[in-house]
């Protein structure tokens, strides 16, 4: 029996190994052509596993591209929920910017967001991150009276994903420290005009 576990977390490991090598290949790939014009030969070559390889794993390259966006996604919204675990309510007057990992995020999938936000995948998955911003931030703005929880969701993560393009354009020159200490600032100014 014991041999049996250890034979099952042998092969769990060689997938993900196999499913690592896979994404990291086509991240290669993308900084050097579109999405589109990728073919499956040129992932299995650069990952170093065969054709019949990728087919246990995946229908096309899109598929690849999607899971991979998934696992991102779902690392952004725990992410994204960090400074919540720590309060019963946030209030941003009281926002410390260390609790913020949303940069940090970023960061740590700096390469994958250069590509998203470069013109090198269709724009839908811009889209497609943008809809997973304003899921995550809906729930907050659920229960304001006088704006319509959809209009203001978008608006907002217009706003995150505003900067975190410039921090992109600016080659993520700044620390992720740096755009928490900024996003508190501007979630602060209460200056409206004046």
């Amino acid at each position: 029996m014991f041999n049996k576990k250890v034979k099952n977390v042998k092969i769990d490991l060689r997938i993900i190994k196999t499913k690592e090598a896979l994404h990291e290949a086509l991240l290669t790939i993308l900084k050097e052509k579109p999405l589109e014009s990728i073919s499956i030969s040129e992932i299995c070559r650069k990952a170093k596993v065969n054709r019949g390889t990728f087919y246990l794993h995946y229908n096309q390259i899109g598929d690849l591209f999607e899971e991979y966006f998934k696992e991102i996604m779902a690392d952004l919204a725990n992410s994204y929920h960090e400074p919540y675990r720590h309060v019963e309510k946030l209030k941003t007057e009281e926002l410390d910017p260390s609790t913020i990992r949303i940069f940090h995020h970023i960061e740590k999938y700096k390469a994958f967001y250069r590509i998203v936000f470069s013109k090198k995948v269709p724009l839908v998955y811009y889209y497609l991150l943008f809809n997973e911003v304003k899921k995550l931030l809906i729930n907050e703005v659920i229960h304001q009276n006088e704006i319509e929880p959809g209009f203001y969701s978008s608006y907002q993560a217009n706003a995150i994903l505003g900067m975190i393009i410039q921090w992109y354009m600016d080659d993520f020159q700044q620390s992720a420290n740096f755009l928490n200490e900024q996003l508190v600032k501007i979630l602060n100014t209460k200056d409206k005009g004046k």
